[in-house]
């Protein structure tokens, strides 16, 4: 009798193992981009915090308010102007004039970013 040596893994045993790891995949995906989003969300609330404390201390300071974000970190108030995490862009953060007589044209900041958050609120509402 003649033994032969098994070489390789049979179809069967192949498509199995597809097959776990199709599942696995199925399972883990989701989660991992709900929390993408979720740390995205809160970058930006944390982004927003450090640009309206950075606004607070320019008026501190000066007395007047920023004429835009270039103005913060010119004076060195921000280190550079931080990306908009949801839309991955620096150039979509909505201003907010001052009422009233105060000098400057940023008394606060908003996203510029369409859509909802997971808790329902919009991101240009933060």
């Amino acid at each position: 009798m003649l033994k032969r040596m098994r070489r390789g893994f049979t179809l069967v045993e192949l498509m199995v193992v597809m097959a776990i790891i199709a599942l696995l995949l199925a399972l883990a995906l989701p989660r991992y981009f709900k929390h993408l989003d979720m740390s995205r969300e809160t970058i930006l609330k944390q982004d927003l915090a450090v640009m309206r404390d950075a606004i607070d201390k320019y008026h501190g300071d000066t007395g007047r308010y920023p004429d835009s974000l270039d103005a913060l970190v010119s004076a060195r108030y921000l280190r550079s102007l931080p990306v908009d995490p949801i839309t991955e862009r620096p150039d979509t953060w909505q201003v907010v004039a001052p009422s009233g007589g105060d000098a400057g044209a940023m008394v606060d900041i908003k996203s510029g970013a369409p859509g909802m958050a997971h808790d329902g609120s919009a991101y240009a509402d933060w």
